[in-house]
């Protein structure tokens, strides 16, 4: 994550996630049919579910990689590989992807796959085929399972 001063946050409510997860459904709808989803861990995982509904997908596997605490990007370990083989016929769905370390890692294992994702910087975007919205790379999303609902200063300063 960004120097503190420079980080722009965006909130995504539940609603905002069901409904940009649905018109990732719509834009890959026409590049399937697809055997199954490979969920991204943890981030992916609610995307997934919402694609896999919308697609008539019910085979669902995951690949668990781990990479970032609630502030910055670390060290990335696999903790689950897929069963999809080199992703042939295979959907990668995750949230977000950032600066395209976590997408690297996944392409490596599964290169013949689609990646699709909700959110997408510009540093991880070439590796991804198919998203929704592009934000700034110094923007940090809240993603719903990520925050609580608290009082919120004005952009502007005061009270």
């Amino acid at each position: 994550m960004p120097a503190e001063e420079s980080v722009r946050e965006f909130p995504v409510s539940w609603d905002e996630l069901h409904r940009h997860a649905r018109a990732l459904a719509w834009r890959l709808l026409e590049l399937g049919p697809f055997h199954g989803i490979v969920a991204v861990t943890r981030g992916g995982l609610v995307p997934a579910s919402i694609v896999a509904r919308e697609l008539n997908i019910r085979l669902i596997d995951t690949i668990g990689i781990a990479s970032y605490d609630h502030k910055s990007q670390g060290e990335i370990s696999v903790l689950k590989d897929a069963d999809a083989g080199d992703g042939e016929g295979w959907l990668i769905v995750d949230d977000l992807v950032d600066t395209g370390a976590t997408a690297r890692v996944v392409r490596e294992r599964l290169p013949k796959a689609h990646f699709a994702t909700i959110y997408a910087k510009p540093a991880g975007r070439p590796l991804v085929d198919t998203f929704i919205t592009e934000v700034s790379q110094d923007t940090w999303i809240l993603f719903p399972w990520d925050v609580a609902l608290a009082y919120a200063p004005p952009i502007g300063g005061g009270q």
